[in-house]
């Protein structure tokens, strides 16, 4: 089974934001399974950790640990 992270993502801030960090996610890491809550500033998703907070950082955010 493939480990879940969840990472804090407090400058998401709109559905803009949801759909740039969802992209660059299943863009890194491929078949991730991805959940957002933007009210809490919630990301989730199956996969590398390092790989996907990396392609948040990319993506223009900042992930930190939830």
């Amino acid at each position: 089974m493939t480990e879940k992270t969840t990472l804090t993502v407090n400058d998401m801030t709109c559905n803009h934001c949801v759909g740039a960090i969802r992209g660059a996610l299943e863009e890194a890491l491929p078949g991730t399974q991805v959940d957002i809550d933007l009210a809490a500033h919630k990301v989730s998703f199956t996969g590398d950790k390092a790989k996907g907070e990396e392609a948040i950082r990319e993506a223009g955010y900042t992930p930190e640990a939830a």
